[in-house]
């Protein structure tokens, strides 16, 4: 029953809603609402070579998802309370068909998923085009295909030289170098 808003922070004070927006003049919906049916997204970011959203959205009963929406579309139904990832959860579907994440995992393997990146830096050639992320609380690093069909097979990605724990979040820098915060540190992804 989440949304992640888009908003103008250079416009009005203290900000303007982008008349381009998909919920802009409806009836009994919020402006400022450019994706719904998230549960608790946490972490996302912009893909910057293609603009396209990917979003690490934490379940609630089993089910881990990253969910990729192209560049420019907004409107979209991401499923929640009616799905947890691709599976029902027993609440009831609003609006829009949800799209389908492009990735889950089940509690056996981690239980709270951190969104990241795509990989646009050149330091680590294996990671160039994939989608990293993780989970806070196995420790786990993953990486899959970015394209236009995301996903096929995720791939354990090492590289950082240490066994992680609570993994909070990523960074990018400005050359598209990747940084990932857990072990209460700071560290960056180089060549293996």
């Amino acid at each position: 029953l989440g949304k992640i808003l888009r908003i103008d922070v250079d416009g009005r004070r203290p900000y303007a809603v982008p008349s381009d927006n998909p919920f802009v003049g409806t009836s009994g919906a919020r402006g400022e609402s450019w994706t719904y049916g998230v549960r608790n997204p946490w972490r996302f970011s912009f893909d910057r070579a293609t603009g396209d959203l990917w979003i690490g959205d934490v379940g609630q009963g089993d089910v881990e998802e990253i969910d990729r929406i192209p560049a420019g579309r907004g409107g979209v139904n991401l499923g929640w309370n009616a799905f947890e990832g691709s599976r029902a959860f027993g609440g009831r579907a609003r609006g829009a068909t949800p799209m389908s994440p492009v990735a889950e995992y089940s509690h056996d393997q981690g239980v709270s998923v951190t969104g990241g990146y795509v990989y646009r830096g050149k330091r680590v050639p294996y990671l160039a085009g994939r989608y990293v992320y993780a989970d806070y609380a196995s420790g786990r690093i993953w990486s899959m295909r970015a394209g236009d069909s995301p996903g096929d097979v995720r791939e354990e990605t090492g590289g950082l030289g240490v066994k992680l724990s609570g993994i909070s979040s990523f960074g990018e820098g400005t050359s598209g170098e990747l940084y990932v915060i857990g072990n209460g540190a700071l560290y960056r992804f180089a060549p293996r």
